[in-house]
């Protein structure tokens, strides 16, 4: 967990920046493919995928180091063909995780998030899951078990693995020529962001696109059919935490209210999108019928609430930084409450974002779990030692988040209509 906080503090900023270029790149360019408040969502969500992950909460039915320890044929001698085997068996192993994330309804949930946006841009590629609690699909890594690659070299490729995926999600790269038929380019994920009839469920492959090829799930970017992103279920919301349930919310209800006692139980490994006949008729959700033509999610930005939410970015950053760079100082359970607090500024903010009704409700959670810090550490999680004034800062900062949250919340909001939105 620690080591991996070290490798996000220099992760973190480089993406922000490769982010923010994207953005001047395409104002500049006259093609702009980032827009604010989902970029600030897409980045947030990857603040709670990465806070989830150093915290270590997830549970490995199987983990890898057992079925090296119980399966392994033979042993792969150390050197660059380890790390190289590593990487092939991790990216064949994505390929299935993430072609049954899309197949099933109950994995869609653990997905769901990274394709929400209407946008596709390199913020997109943040939006990870954290309701993906319970790890079952290790055992796909049973080929690099068999040959014996230890544990230790997964665990080095893995964040790599994962680092490599960030780049091909943008508009602002056509196609690359003999590239397109060897790894996976911006041109074939675009195809798998798409919901366009022609391009759905194509291109589940991660960085080599011979996977697709060899398993039938391959589609060219047809440039007479421009893709259309987002899911067909469109979440009208910039609340990451929201997203990463709202399908299972969903599948629960609809478990609930059907009368089908087999519906009950197969709903959850149906086809994804799949729902009973009796309920779907009673309880309709809306869904994109024309791609072509429907509104795109959005909210009033105005300059001081755009303002306000790069601010309000930037602090998010700066806490979890200390969070990811003082793991081992902050201890258990602390790290846990760290962990709450980042969760509910997350949530407090989009809340705000969305201009919803329980926007302030939020931001007095948030500030409710860290006046709690305070008062009972009389510290920040011992950030007084690196700062004296760190308990000053972060009590000042409370306030200000509060009082400009009150603000847009009564003063700023009644004055709005609840939303301006754009055509796709």
């Amino acid at each position: 967990m620690e080591s991996y906080g070290k490798i996000l503090l220099i992760a973190m900023p480089a993406f922000l920046l490769l982010v923010l270029f994207e953005k001047w790149y395409g104002v500049l360019k006259g093609k702009e493919t980032v827009r604010t408040f989902d970029m600030i969502s897409s980045l947030s969500s990857g603040v709670t995928n990465v806070t989830k992950d150093v915290l270590g909460l997830s549970i490995a039915v199987i983990s890898y180091g057992w079925m090296v320890q119980h399966f392994a044929l033979t042993k792969v001698p150390d050197g660059p063909l380890t790390y190289i085997i590593a990487f092939l068996a991790l990216d064949f192993a994505g390929y299935w995780i993430h072609r049954i994330a899309h197949e099933y309804n109950v994995f869609w949930n653990n997905h769901i998030v990274h394709h929400s946006s209407e946008e596709y841009n390199l913020a997109c590629a943040l939006r990870q899951s954290i309701s993906s609690i319970v790890k079952i699909f290790v055992i796909f890594l049973l080929p690099a078990a068999l040959l014996g690659v230890p544990a230790k070299v997964i665990g080095i490729v893995a964040p790599l693995h994962l680092f490599a995926q960030f780049w091909y999600h943008t508009q602002h790269i056509g196609n690359m020529g003999f590239l397109e038929k060897i790894i996976v380019t911006p041109s074939h994920h675009r195809v798998h962001h798409a919901i366009n009839k022609e391009y759905l469920d194509k291109n589940y492959s991660q960085i080599f696109i011979f996977w697709d090829k060899l398993f039938g799930t391959f589609k060219e970017e047809d440039p007479t059919i421009p893709a259309v992103y987002g899911i067909t279920r469109a979440v009208q919301t910039w609340n990451p935490i929201k997203i990463n349930f709202m399908h299972l919310w969903l599948l629960i209800k609809d478990a609930w209210r059907t009368k089908s006692w087999s519906s009950k139980f197969k709903i959850w490994f149906m086809p994804t999108g799949w729902r009973p006949a009796d309920v779907e008729a009673q309880y309709p959700v809306d869904k994109i019928e024309d791609v072509y033509h429907f509104e795109k999610y959005d909210t009033n930005e105005t300059k001081g609430l755009v303002l306000w939410s790069y601010l309000q970015l930037v602090a998010l950053l700066l806490f979890v930084s200390y969070l990811f760079g003082n793991i081992a100082t902050i201890g258990n359970p602390n790290m846990f409450l760290y962990g709450a607090f980042v969760f509910a500024f997350v949530y407090a903010h989009a809340e705000l974002m969305d201009r919803s009704g329980e926007a302030l409700i939020a931001e007095i959670v948030k500030a409710a779990i860290a006046v709690a810090v305070l008062y009972y550490q009389k510290d920040w999680f011992g950030a007084n030692a690196l700062f004296s004034g760190a308990s000053i800062a972060v009590t000042l900062y409370l306030i200000v988040s509060l009082a400009v949250t009150f603000y847009f919340h009564y003063i700023e909001r009644p004055s709005l209509s609840t939303s301006s939105p754009s055509m796709s």
